[in-house]
């Protein structure tokens, strides 16, 4: 297919698109109130060949997909990771789907719930919509978590983890840091749903600004707060981090029946994610110690 070549800037077609996409889409809309899912999302953009997505194989473990690995798997093309571009976005919680959330302290609320199961199938037709934008424009790409080769498994290293881990690859994008929960901490926040599309259209990749992978927790950047451990109902967040047996085991056995009540198929309580000081920012004492700012291509 002929390539249509793009404006000077790429990068702020592809933000506009996901962004318009977000704004318009009835996906987007909740069908017990009307009110959206999510606000407007931040977007951002990795090279195929950081280093990152190596080292991933050592932190998560050697079944995690590099760019190049599931760029090949899906189109049977040897390609070169400096020919490929990763794009992430975060999609945040509206505000009264978190204010709904707030005042739960065992399950999640009505708003929240719908907001994992069919906002999250928002997410899904977001990804695809990219992938075919950027088809249309005759470039390939595929939306990892919504391709055949993506595996949800467990590792003897980490636990429960997939093959694609769209928390990570946000991380190497610069759209935020990892929280004591191991929530994702962006500029809006964690409150958050993730996706990501590897493509091989070339794409200035945004800057990293954050000092480490736990920049954005108040935890570990003076101890003060363990807030998300206090919220946790499974006990599944302590001083050592997450349990994700803890917590899995609470999303899937113990709010089995708030499915049913609430009418979805999966749900997770979310409640370490609201009232909490990184639910909707990076706490403003970290803001001022390091002078961070939301990332560039995402304004």
């Amino acid at each position: 297919m002929k390539r249509i070549s793009f404006s000077k800037n790429p990068e702020r077609f592809i933000v506009r698109e996901i962004v318009r996409f977000t704004q318009r889409s009835p996906w987007n809309r909740r069908k017990v109130d009307g009110g959206r899912f999510w606000d407007r999302p931040l977007v951002a953009f990795a090279a195929g060949d950081d280093l990152l997505f190596k080292q991933y194989k050592k932190i998560i473990g050697k079944y995690h997909f590099t760019p190049q690995e599931i760029f090949e798997r899906s189109f049977g093309k040897s390609r070169r990771p400096n020919e490929l571009s990763v794009i992430s976005w975060v999609l945040p919680a509206s505000e009264d789907i978190r204010r709904s959330n707030r005042k739960e302290k065992i399950y999640p609320s009505l708003l929240w719930a719908h907001a994992r199961n069919f906002g999250e199938q928002f997410n899904v037709r977001l990804r695809d919509h990219v992938v075919a934008l950027l088809k249309k424009k005759g470039y390939q790409a595929v939306a990892p978590m919504n391709s055949p080769h993506f595996r949800r498994l467990k590792s003897p290293r980490v636990g429960f983890a997939s093959n694609w881990s769209e928390r990570h690859v946000a991380y190497a994008c610069g759209l935020g840091a990892f929280g004591l929960s191991d929530g994702l901490i962006t500029p809006k926040g964690k409150a958050i749903r993730v996706g990501s599309v590897v493509t091989n259209l070339p794409l200035r990749p945004s800057q990293r600004i954050y000092l480490n992978h736990h920049a954005n927790c108040l935890y570990y950047f003076n101890g003060t707060c363990k807030t998300c451990a206090e919220r946790c109902p499974a006990g599944a967040i302590t001083a050592k981090g997450h349990d994700k047996d803890k917590c899995r085991k609470y999303a899937y056995s113990s709010l089995k029946t708030k499915r049913a009540e609430y009418g979805v198929s999966i749900t997770g309580c979310g409640l370490c994610q609201t009232k909490v000081p990184c639910e909707f920012e990076i706490p403003k004492l970290i803001h001022r110690a390091h002078g961070q700012r939301a990332v560039s291509a995402s304004s």
